[in-house]
Order: C-alpha cells, then structure tokens, then sequence
C-alpha cells in the first residue's frame, strides 16, 4: 500500500488528492485499487502515515523516553555569567582550583538562599549549581576549608578591586554597621551599640569601604565594643600604604570623621575629607555669630568660615521640610512623655499611707524620660512624697534653633568640589547605606553569625561584601525590570543638593501601575532571580530497547527571562 498524490486542473482550477491505494499483478500488468480518500488529513498525518507505510515505527513521546530530572538552571546561568563578564574566577585566584570553585558556588548560593555551609550542601543538588561548578561532591568541612583559603587571599582581593574601582584623587565612601551574633565563644562578639535592634545579643563590628558609586572594595571586621571613630586609621593605612593611593577624599558621617580623627587625617598630604558637624558644633557657630540664620532667607545654601576650622569650608544648608518634622517629633515625644509624667505625679499623690521616697521617685521618673529621651527638656522637683515638673522651653526654643539645619565641613577647595557638590557627595553615603541593607535583609542575610572562630566570621562577612559585588552590577544591568529609579544616577548629579530627593516620574509609575513599559510585572531583585530560576533543564533518558542514551533540554525563556537575559548580555 501507499499514498498517492493526485494533481488534476479543472476549469484553471488545481485540486490535489491524497488516495490511499493497494498496488496488484493482474494478467502481468501493475494496477492500482484506491481503499480510502486521505486528503481531509492535515500534512503532518499524511506524513506519519506515508513512514508507517515504509515500514517506520512511531511510538509516543512517553514510550520513548522519560524525564529523569528537572533542576532550577536559569538564575544560576544568570548569576554565573555575571561573575564570569566580572572576571570573579581571576579576582578570586589567577589558577582554577577547587577552592576557588567552592567559594564561587558559595558566593552565588549566598544570592540564591543564603544557608547554613551544611544546608548549602544540600541546597545547591536542588539546582544545577553544583553540576556547573563541579563541587557536588563537596562536604560541609571543605566549605570550611574553601573559607579558610578565601581569608588567606583577602588582601590580594581587595586590592584587585582597589585598582578596578579606586584612582588617584577620587571619592571613597566609608562607614560602620554592626550585626548581632549567636553565641558566646566567638572573641569578636561584644556588647556594644546594636544597630539591629536585637537587645541581650553580643554583637560584630564591621566597616565597608567603597568607592563613589558605592560599589564594595573592601571590608575590615572588629570586636562588637569598637567605637566607629577608631576604625578610621585602619583605613587610611589601607588606602595609602595598601592600595599605594596618595591623593583620597575620604567621606564618612559625623559620627565617624570626629574632631580627633580629622586632626589624624591632617597629618597625611593630598588626603581629603567630607563630613559633617554635629549639633554641638553647630550650635557654637550660632552663638559665636558665624551661622546667621539669615543666611538662608533667599537661599538654602551659604558657605561659612570659623577659626575654630581652621583650613576647612562649612557649608550650612537648610531643608525646611526636615525642621518641620523634626519640631512635629519633638512635640509628640514631649506630649507621650508628659502623659507619663503626669501618671507619676498622680501615683505620688495617692501613695499618701506610704510615701515614696525622693529616691523610688527619681527612678521612676528617670526611666520615663529615658523612653523617650526627653530629660533635656524638663525640670524635676523631686523630695520624699513629692514630684513636680515643667517643660524647659529655654531648652527647648535653643533646640528649635537648630531644626533643619546641618553643616556640611570639608577639607577640599572650591574649584575642586563646588558647595553644592559637597552636600551631594556628603549624601551619597547612602549608597553604602544601601549595601548594608542588602547585606542584612533578605538577600544576603548576613546575620545572625553563628561561626564560633575569629576567622570563620572574617571569612563570612568577607564573602557577603564579594556577593553584594556581584548583586550590585546586577542591580545596575536589571534596573528596568526592578523597582530602581533607572535616571537616578543622573538626577543624583543634577539635583537641588539640600531639598528631599524625588523618585523620577519614570519610576512613580513603575511603582503606580507595577508594570514596565512593556507591561512586564515589576520585580524585586530576589523575586527576579527566583522567576528567572522557572527556566529549568530537564534531564530525559531513551528508553527505547537496547539505548542508554540521556539528553538535556533547557525551557524556552519567556518574555520577562528573555529580557532579563538581554540586559545581563547574556
């Protein structure tokens, strides 16, 4: 039997027919009987049927293999391209080696679901990490090991990145956060100021170095009772004598570039400083006549002088909007503490059988104004079975002076960096503001730290500075498909240096309608790489009869994965 392909013209008119037909001998001449009209059939089954005919098998595409495995490949593929266009492998180490690909995997399993080294061993079978890297192998003790090694070649990494991101006379932003630490054996872990809010915790001091766009550089890890202001020649070293720079502005808060430190940094030639006054010092200008409030009748902005800054320009601003927050907040802490106040007063008053003594009284009395820190502005008159107040308006009419203004003190000339470029640097802070975020929050997790040796925790920490490198050139390439204010860069540069920042229209409406201009969804970066990791590679085995044979098929990406992939230059 076999299809026959008919093709007549009738009337200018061509009809083709497909006829299933018998062939037969009869009297030595070769006929053909037609069994059925096979022309209602689409190509794709006169196919089938004209190889069934020749003697082909068909079988369904379940008798003919079956799928052995599907792992999560997309953000891995995503995450590993990065670091390769970064050049990671070579930051990490000139040679492969099998430390380096284990801190490699650790590194993108830190951006993946960041787990303890023994659950990370477990975690990354679940994904095609570990067959891309080849550490599948891998126990929780060479992790350890892998960390060790990765702390041994800290210094050569850092100052790889040094000269990547650092030049001579350019920007370098520092400051210091803490994380709480879980356990008692680790010496690093102290009681000190906690950032986290995590009270009856020791905790870890660490401070971040980066340069201008807020990029990391490098890392320096000290015991939890480190004061900010003492982390600072560490620095100064690093950059002079480590990263051989001579000519540095240095950029820190208030709190950490104090009087004492900037007269430290006086003593090294060609290196600069941005910071800011506190508002004791500020409060000294006022009164000695250096900071007249007038200044800022028509602008927001005045560039002052005070012998007490010697070598140094002030540049005073006012916001406005920030003195009225600031005296909305103090009237609402002096209002909830005066409600406490007047619960004490009235508890004194009934305590007639047995008074209070002077001393019962002040320790009250002082833990209501330590809640809200408002002993400044209130006078106590306390005796045994008696307590008085009142507000301190002298105190609190001097504090209002000071609402909305802040000074911002640098060491560098006018030509260099204009007022306003002062102010603009001075904020960009907020840049390392922002990788600590992500170093503490759901994509990196840096804490709690539960390694028990001063090395191990070096060696964490570390780490997460090197995976929030990689998430930062991420961050950058995938703005458009993340709640990013893609024209920040350039507004940050152009900007009125003391008003509020404003998000760009661009990014109100990402965030308005939750869609891009494409109408894709709007993505955070950790709901990105998880989409990104619904493209999975699918292992399938033949399993037709006598054939070992496997194959991997990767899923098509969809629209969003498929741009994502394009903006990663994939």
């Amino acid at each position: 039997m076999h299809v026959a392909k008919i093709v007549r013209t009738h009337h200018g008119k061509t009809y083709v027919s497909h006829l299933l037909r018998q062939s037969y001998r009869e009297e030595g001449k070769v006929k053909h009987r037609t069994l059925g009209n096979l022309s209602h059939l689409p190509p794709r089954l006169l196919d089938i049927i004209q190889r069934s005919l020749r003697g082909e098998a068909f079988v369904s595409p379940r008798e003919a293999f079956r799928t052995t495995a599907s792992k999560p490949h997309g953000h891995v593929e995503a995450l590993l391209t990065t670091c390769r266009k970064l050049d990671l492998e070579n930051l990490l180490a000139a040679k492969s080696s099998r430390q380096r690909s284990l801190v490699l995997a650790l590194l993108v399993q830190r951006l993946l679901c960041p787990c303890s080294k023994l659950a990370t061993t477990r975690f990354w079978h679940s994904t095609t990490l570990a067959e891309e890297l080849g550490v599948g192998d891998a126990t929780s003790k060479e992790l350890y090991a892998a960390l060790d090694w990765l702390l041994s070649r800290q210094q050569t990494i850092e100052a790889k990145l040094a000269r990547r991101h650092l030049a001579e006379g350019g920007v370098v932003l520092y400051d210091v956060s803490s994380s709480f630490y879980e356990g008692r054996t680790c010496p690093l872990a102290h009681y000190g100021h906690d950032r986290d809010g995590k009270k009856g915790l020791p905790i870890i001091v660490y401070g971040l170095l980066t340069d201008a766009q807020g990029r990391p550089v490098a890392l320096d890890v000290y015991p939890g009772n480190t004061a900010d202001p003492t982390t600072v020649p560490d620095q100064v070293a690093k950059l002079r004598e480590r990263f051989a720079l001579t000519r540095v502005v240095l950029v820190g808060d208030r709190g950490m570039l104090t009087q004492t430190r900037i007269d430290t940094l006086r003593e090294y030639p060609g290196l600069g400083w941005i910071s800011a006054l506190r508002s004791e010092a500020i409060r000294e200008l006022l009164e000695a006549g250096h900071l007249q409030p007038s200044l800022f009748d028509r602008r927001d902005l005045a560039v002052i002088r005070s012998p007490d800054f010697p070598g140094e320009r002030l540049v005073a601003c006012y916001n406005p909007l920030l003195a009225a927050q600031r005296q909305d907040k103090r009237q609402r802490l002096l209002a909830a503490t005066e409600v406490q106040l007047r619960r004490l007063e009235a508890e004194v008053q009934r305590r007639t059988h047995k008074p209070l003594s002077a001393a019962q009284i002040g320790v009250k009395a002082g833990r209501v104004l330590g809640r809200y820190r408002m002993a400044k502005h209130f006078h106590l008159d306390i005796a045994d079975g008696r307590f008085r107040w009142t507000r301190d308006e002298v105190a609190i009419r001097r504090e209002e002076q000071l609402d909305g203004i802040y000074v911002i003190r640098t060491s560098e000339r006018a030509k260099a960096f204009p007022a306003a470029d002062c102010v603009r640097t001075y904020k960009s802070l907020a840049r390392v503001e922002q990788a600590f975020r992500c170093l503490k929050g759901l994509d990196l997790r840096v804490r709690p730290i539960h390694h028990r040796v001063d090395p191990r925790v070096r060696a964490h920490l570390f780490l997460c500075l090197l995976a929030y490198y990689v998430e930062w050139h991420m961050r950058q390439a995938l703005a458009p498909l993340l709640y990013a204010d893609e024209e920040l860069d350039d507004d940050r540069a152009e900007r009125d240096p003391v008003k509020p920042a404003q998000p760009s229209e661009s990014a109100r409406e990402k965030k308005r309608t939750q869609q891009t201009e494409q109408g894709w969804p709007v993505h955070s970066f950790a709901s990105l790489l998880a989409h990104l990791g619904t493209r999975v590679r699918n292992t399938h085995e033949l399993v037709s009869e006598g054939a070992e044979a496997t194959f991997q098929q990767l899923t098509e990406p969809n629209a969003v994965q498929a741009e994502a992939l394009r903006l990663l230059n994939l």
